[in-house]
């Protein structure tokens, strides 16, 4: 928990890191919300994926919550922690945070919430080993 006076800080471990790119972008030149939530789905799953230890598919997404805008030339940096763990679920909190190009400053852009099973070759869910 941060004491009042100091600034947000990204919650989470830093599990993808991207540049904003025109073709990800409307005419005015701010990414598009689709494709920053699929940002945060690959994050997600790759933080899923190793506690899994194999094979993950997302089943739901929820509770997210835009705050900003964020332009191209941005570096978009995904933050993921596993919020509960399941016989074969992991849910999983996301935040997204960019970097301004011009001052080097840190805001946060977006959260949300993605929930992964891991399943197995098949496709068929499967139970976590436990360790």
């Amino acid at each position: 928990m941060s004491a009042i006076d100091e600034e947000p800080t990204p919650a989470g471990t830093l599990t993808l890191q991207t540049l904003a790119m025109p073709k990800d972008t409307n005419p005015q030149g701010d990414v598009f919300a689709g494709w920053l939530m699929s940002q945060m789905d690959l994050a997600g799953a790759i933080l899923a994926q190793g506690i899994a230890r194999g094979r993950v598919t997302t089943v739901a997404v929820g509770n997210m919550a835009f705050l900003r805008p964020v332009r191209v030339g941005s570096t978009v940096s995904c933050y993921a922690e596993a919020s509960e763990v399941g016989r074969s679920s992991i849910r999983t909190m996301v935040e997204v945070w960019l970097t301004r190009v011009e001052s080097g400053e840190q805001v946060k852009v977006t959260e949300g919430e993605f929930v992964f099973v891991a399943i197995d070759d098949r496709g068929r869910t499967r139970q976590l080993s436990r360790v």
